[in-house]
């Protein structure tokens, strides 16, 4: 095995806080424009950062432009571990959050879309600093390392083994030949859709600056608000919750069929069988949750809406839409306080926690994709212990799926879970309810945000001790690089040269 190239490696962790850097810009025009004194201290945020970035980039100005596989893992690990870092600075410099360790929760939390926050008065934070918490999400949302695969090669770099360790799903489709096309159109389609949801809900009602923010985060399905409520401060607006609705079910779709639909081909947006798993696992959830709401006349659902406006079947119908879509897709907005509704659905909802979107979407989780071909090599099983002699491959989107992809999936069940055990057990230790410790595991995880107990909807995670914060995450950034990506580096045999 050949030995790492650490240049490029050093070499592109600079073109990333370069980048980083300049995406400060954007939150610097926004605290000048609302005069909320702290633009000097974003700006001293994005010279810093963009500073070192030339600084790496200049003395790994003659590295070899080849980059391997296991380069391409430590890149994209490090890749996040980096911006994260760099993207504490406007919040600690500012003082928004003086606190490292908060500072980089929040960041964390931001770059790898989870939403978990610690901060406790939002609403109170200058609209620069709040800009960038939004843009965090953003950034992050379809991949930092997709990003860098669409400037790599006017360096020189190839892209390739960047984007196979940080696609998510099981497989990276590609839309063209080239890897930098596939990005590039990726990208169009991302800004496309936050830019269609920024101006709807403006149109609807939502102010620009909370439209903006909002658009940002449903699309990276993220969850981070600019209210205190969340999506519930528009609780007697259903319009600009169904808005929000409608862009976190395009965000948990496959960008790839999203782009399919946009060239007019939506049969084959129709015939995907993860497609129809994702709609129909929403559409049942949904039903049952309603009915659930409905039924229960003292879970109260329609006295937090506007009497004049709402009637209780379609408030009943929202909600539980609106909850079910921010879990299925990880953004984690929330309308109301779930885990008062019933023990029922909070059960529902702590199993929908293991779901996630689909493959190739900003959704975290196992993915939908795992679940359908889990489930179809489970009924497959029944049919070949009846008959042990036939050939009876996985089907999914009318092609047999090989048998190495089948194991990659049961390896990664298992590692899901085991790192959820651990996680929830590590969390216990250090001080954590049993139902805290598990929703905060799984929350972390799945890179979802709100969980239950004292890390709940109505709750945020300001009052973990320390070690907590930081352990937790850890789980959001192996969650977000769907495990494999940054636990092989803490494998021996990644680092043997041989």
């Amino acid at each position: 095995m050949p030995r790492l190239n650490l240049k490029v490696i050093a070499h592109i962790m600079g073109l990333l806080l370069l980048c980083n850097g300049g995406f400060m810009i954007s939150a610097i025009l926004v605290s000048w424009y609302y005069s909320d004194g702290v633009t000097m201290e974003i700006s001293a945020a994005s010279l810093i950062t963009a500073f070192v970035g030339v600084l790496l980039m200049y003395f790994t100005r003659d590295r070899q432009k080849e980059i391997n596989k296991r380069e391409g893992y430590i890149v994209v690990t490090f890749g996040w571990i980096f911006m994260a870092l760099s993207g504490t600075l406007p919040y600690v410099v500012s003082g928004a959050i003086p606190s490292f360790t908060n500072a980089f929760f929040e960041t964390m939390s931001g770059y790898t879309t989870t939403g978990a926050s610690i901060l406790n008065d939002i609403e109170s934070i200058p609209k620069g600093i709040l800009f960038w918490r939004s843009l965090t999400h953003w950034i992050g949302g379809m991949g930092i390392i997709v990003l860098a695969v669409a400037i790599l090669p006017l360096l020189g770099i190839g892209g390739m083994q960047l984007f196979t360790a940080e696609s998510p799903g099981p497989s990276a489709d590609k839309l063209k030949p080239r890897i930098t096309d596939t990005a590039k159109r990726l990208w169009l389609i991302y800004v496309g859709f936050t830019f269609a949801e920024a101006l709807l809900l403006w149109v609807a009602g939502m102010g620009g600056f909370d439209a903006v923010n909002h658009a940002m985060s449903t699309m990276a399905t993220g969850g981070f608000s600019t209210k205190n409520a969340s999506a519930a401060y528009w609780n007697d607006n259903p319009l600009i919750q169904y808005i929000i609705i409608i862009f976190m079910f395009l965000a948990g779709v496959n960008f790839v069929l999203s782009y399919f639909g946009f060239k007019g081909r939506i049969q084959r947006v129709l015939r995907d069988d993860e497609f129809k798993w994702y709609a129909g696992f929403i559409a049942f959830f949904t039903i049952l949750t309603a009915s659930v709401i409905y039924f229960q006349a003292n879970l109260g659902i329609s006295s937090i809406d506007h009497p004049q406006v709402l009637g209780q079947a379609e408030s009943a119908f929202r909600h539980a839409l609106f909850q079910v879509l921010t879990i299925v897709t990880t953004t984690g907005f929330v309308t109301a306080d779930y885990t008062m509704w019933t023990p029922f659905l909070t059960i529902l909802f702590f199993g929908m926690f293991f779901l996630g979107g689909s493959a190739g979407s900003t959704a975290g989780g196992m993915k939908v994709m795992r679940h359908t071909i889990m489930i179809k090599n489970g009924i497959m099983e029944f049919k070949r212990t009846l008959h042990p002699h036939a050939v009876l491959p996985v089907r999914f989107n009318g092609k047999e799926v090989r048998y190495e992809i089948v194991f990659n999936i049961l390896g990664f069940f298992i590692l899901y879970l085991l790192s959820f055990i651990i996680g929830a057990v590590v969390l216990a230790f250090m001080g954590l309810d049993f139902t805290t410790a598990i929703g905060g595991a799984a929350t972390s995880l799945g890179n979802i945000g709100p969980a239950f107990g004292d890390l709940g909807p109505v709750n945020n995670f300001e009052a973990l001790p320390a070690p907590a914060k930081w352990w937790c995450t850890f789980l959001m950034l192996i969650g977000r690089l769907e495990l494999f990506t940054v636990l092989i580096l803490l494998t021996p045999f990644f680092w043997r040269n041989r």
